[in-house]
Parts: structure tokens; sequence; C-alpha cells
């Protein structure tokens, strides 16, 4: 991850990965065998940590769908998930899905759920709270505010730190659904 936040995915060598490890090129080549397997290995690695931080936050918020959409977005700023590295490695995964399919093959299917995941809660935030939002566009909008200040967070030359980006994501949240959401987190006044 950290060779991949330096160089990107292109200029990433298994060499460079080993001295960086402070291992031997030829260990790293047994292991990996090629630069590809290695990059899908990590791509695996980085998409199941994902997948299970944001599973884990949400089984821990409990059934109101308002406290469900919370810990999704909290999960997405977890400091173990949110570090400069991780993001500069996601970083590269995307830039390179168009050309190269390993980031569709390998990320689809968690994606698929994971924004399943938010539009079924953004559903319930309208029918049990009365919101009128196309649940769809609403898990999106919130999904890209994420993915927009994770970007933000690496490519900035005056980056802003992750609690401006986490209340940039709530002031999102409270545009959608302002009796439960304000630029500083969850509502606790629900009216």
């Amino acid at each position: 991850m950290e060779t991949l936040a330096e160089r990107g995915y292109s200029r990433t060598t298994l060499t460079e990965v080993a001295r960086k490890a402070g291992l031997s090129h030829g260990l790293v080549l047994f292991h990996f065998e090629t630069k590809a397997k290695l990059l899908a290995d990590t791509l695996d690695y980085l998409s199941d940590e994902y997948r299970e931080n944001w599973q884990s936050a949400l089984e821990r918020a409990g059934p109101r769908p308002e406290d469900q959409l919370a810990a999704l977005i909290r999960a997405d700023f977890n400091p173990a998930i949110c570090t400069p590295g991780r993001l500069a490695a996601w970083c590269s995964f995307w830039g390179e899905s168009q050309n190269r399919p390993i980031y569709q093959a390998r990320c689809g299917s968690n994606d698929d759920h994971y924004n399943d995941t938010l539009e079924r809660i953004c559903a319930r935030m309208n029918a049990e709270h009365g919101y009128a939002h196309n649940p769809a566009r609403a898990g999106r909008l919130i999904r890209v505010t994420v993915e927009g200040v994770w970007l933000d967070l690496m490519t900035m030359a005056n980056p802003y730190d992750a609690a401006e980006a986490l209340r940039t994501v709530w002031t999102g949240a409270g545009a959608l659904y302002p009796r439960h959401f304000t630029p500083e987190g969850p509502e606790t006044a629900v009216f």
C-alpha cells in the first residue's frame, strides 16, 4: 500500500515493494510470482478490510435506519480505514479500473452489496420518517460525497483533516435528512 501511495499503480514494482518491506526481491517474487498477483492480493486485502469495517459498524448500529446510516458514514472515516496510504492505494486501483478489469472482478460484488445496503437504508428513512427521496439517488449522493472527500483528503495541496471531511458528509446527509443530521453529525433530538 505504501508503494502504491508513493508511486501509483503503473510505477509499482516487485523490487520497490520488497525494498520497502525490507525483504529480498526473490522472496517477494516467490510468494507473489508477478506484480499482477501482488496487486490483486493487495486489492483483495483492502476490499475485505473495507467490507468487514462497514458491516461490523452496521451490526453495532441497531435497527433504526438513521443509526445505520450514521454508522456507515462513520465507518468510512474509521482511522484504521481512512489513512493516507489506504486512500492513495484505493485511488490507484480506481484510476486503473477502466483499463484493467481487476478492480471490477475483485470489488464489483462488494461495491454492489454496499450500494444495495445504503439504498435500503435510504428507503427505510423514507418509510419510517416521511422523507420522499429516490433511495438509489440518495444513497449514491452519500456514497459519492464520501468518495469525493476521500479524494480531497489525498489530492488537495492543503487538505482538510478527516474530521472536516466527516462534517462535509454530515452536511450532505443533513441536506437529505434534515430532521436527523446536522453538519456536526446525527441529530440527537429528532422532531
